[in-house]
Order: structure tokens, then C-alpha cells, then sequence
């Protein structure tokens, strides 16, 4: 059990303010300002109309994540939670991480680009919603346990297209899956600090832009487990050396305060091919 707060209570689900509690309790830090650190690991597929589908890597990731309050005057006292985030293409037999990999439908040999966004930041949430609804959240739970459950569905112009996407099509199309299960007791008792959940997830998506499909038919589907951790040191060692290594910047979260827009796996990638492209023309 964390430290016993001034004032234990239970917290009830149809009250906005806690409402808004349950969901920072379940993505934040025990307190303000305390990183936290979400952990998973999976298997990712192919999926193409007439074949069957193959795994094509394994993944390992995580995200550091911090919460900071905020205060509106119309709205109330809420919070905004930023972070950033990597996983790491692995081979399926070895478990190590890929650096290049050969395309089973070209052929060709291309340098992976794992994910590496930063940041991911969400906007601040508060007790009343912008359009003046309450907070809420939709729990259910079974036996000594309490889901959680969040289905975010993507569509929007994808950065990779060009400027004529209403005509011809481009949008990127994704859906991400995410349930969390969690200890009832922890999750509504405020004498736990926070709640540490186990976490599922599911991405449907479009090829990863550095794989070269083109307009090749098909998706690929992420599926993996993990949980929020009580620190950083219990990460694989997997994760721990490549991001030494490679990402050092994502052993925390950005600050409270970070101002800049989100990034994307495209969003990266495109600005991986322009300074490519710059240098190669001498700019």
C-alpha cells in the first residue's frame, strides 16, 4: 500500500471530480509530477485479403508519463497528462531488435524505423467537459477485479499524402484498443495513492510507413499485454539498453508544461525522409 492520504475516501463514479480521479488514477503517477511508466509487449501481424496472416515481428514498448493540475475557472481543477513513447520491432525467434528487414511481398531490404514519438500529450481534462457535460467513466467490474475499457478510433490526413487526399483517398485509417484491469479496492480506495493496472492492447492500422508498401492492399494488427510499473528500473533489459543507447530523452516524461503538437509514427518518419532529402540536396 503507497502513503495513506490526509483524507481516505472512496471514490464514486457518478461524481464528475471523481470520475475524473478514476481516469488519473489509472493513467498518472502517484502524485503531481511523478513520472509513471507503462510497459508492454506483444506479437504483430500482416493481414492481406487472399493469404494468411503472418507474424512479422515481435514488439516491446513503453511510455513515461506525467501528470500535472490544472485549473479553469468555468471547469474546475483537473489535470493534463504528457508523455512520450517507444517500441522496438524484435525478431520473433531471437528476441532482439531489428535493424533492417527484408520485405516478404518486394523484396527489398529496408532499415527499420522503430516508434519514438514525442511527444504524446493529451488535453487537459477537468471535472466538466468543454461542451459543459460531466466527467465520466464506463467501469465494469467482475469479482475482486475492475476493467476499464477505451476504444480510439483514427481518421484524419495522413502526413505522409499530398494535398489532394479529398479526391483520391490518403486519410490514415486506424483503431486502437485498450482495456485495463485493475484491483477494485486500489482503484476506488484513495488510502492506494494510485492504481497499477495490467493493460491490453490493439492497434488495426496501415503498413508502417518505413516498410515501403506503397498502396500494396493490407494492414497490420498489434497485439500486446503489459502494466503500469512502480518504476523505470523494472523495464526489460530490451527496452533499458536501446533506449539508453539510441533515446536517452525517454527515461522521463516532457514537462508539465510542453507546448508542442504530437507526434506520429508518419509525422517522425516524414521528417526522417525530408532531412534525408535536404541533405542529400546540400540545404
Amino acid at each position: 500500500m503507497n502513503a495513506t492520504p490526509a483524507i481516505a475516501r472512496k471514490l464514486d463514479p457518478a461524481v464528475p471530480a471523481d470520475a475524473l480521479e478514476l481516469n488519473k488514477r489509472v493513467g498518472c503517477g502517484e502524485a503531481d509530477g511523478k513520472p509513471a511508466v507503462y510497459y508492454w509487449s506483444g506479437k504483430i501481424y500482416s493481414r492481406v485479403d487472399g493469404e494468411p496472416d503472418k507474424l512479422l515481428f515481435n514488439g516491446e514498448g513503453m511510455n513515461v508519463r506525467q501528470c500535472v493540475a490544472v485549473t479553469d475557472p468555468q471547469r474546475g481543477k483537473g489535470y493534463r497528462h504528457v508523455s512520450r513513447e517507444v517500441m522496438f520491432f524484435t525478431d520473433p525467434v531471437t528476441g532482439k531488435i531489428i535493424r533492417e528487414w527484408k520485405n516478404p511481398w518486394t523484396g527489398e531490404t529496408v532499415p527499420v524505423m522503430h516508434i519514438n514519438n514525442d511527444p504524446v500529450n493529451a488535453r487537459p481534462s477537468f471535472p466538466i467537459s468543454a461542451d459543459g457535460k460531466p466527467a465520466t467513466i464506463s467501469l465494469q467490474t467482475v469479482g475482486d477485479y475492475t476493467q476499464l475499457r477505451s476504444e480510439a478510433p483514427l481518421f484524419y490526413k495522413n502526413p505522409l499524402a499530398g494535398e489532394y487526399q479529398d479526391f483520391v483517398g490518403g486519410s490514415y485509417h486506424a483503431m486502437e484498443i485498450f482495456d485495463f484491469t485493475m484491483p477494485t479496492n486500489e482503484l476506488f480506495d484513495t488510502r492506494f495513492a494510485t492504481v497499477y493496472p495490467s493493460v491490453a492492447w490493439v492497434r488495426i492500422s496501415r503498413w508502417m510507413p518505413w516498410m515501403k508498401m506503397g498502396d500494396r492492399q493490407g494492414q497490420i494488427v498489434f497485439n500486446a499485454m503489459g502494466a503500469k510499473l512502480k518504476s523505470y528500473d523494472l523495464l526489460p533489459a530490451v527496452i533499458k539498453d536501446e533506449i539508453a543507447a539510441n533515446y536517452p530523452i525517454y527515461t522521463a516524461p516532457p514537462p508539465g508544461d510542453d507546448p508542442r503538437p504530437n507526434a506520429t509514427t508518419w509525422t517522425v518518419f516524414k521528417a526522417q525522409v525530408d532531412a534525408a532529402r535536404a541533405k542529400a540536396d546540400g540545404k
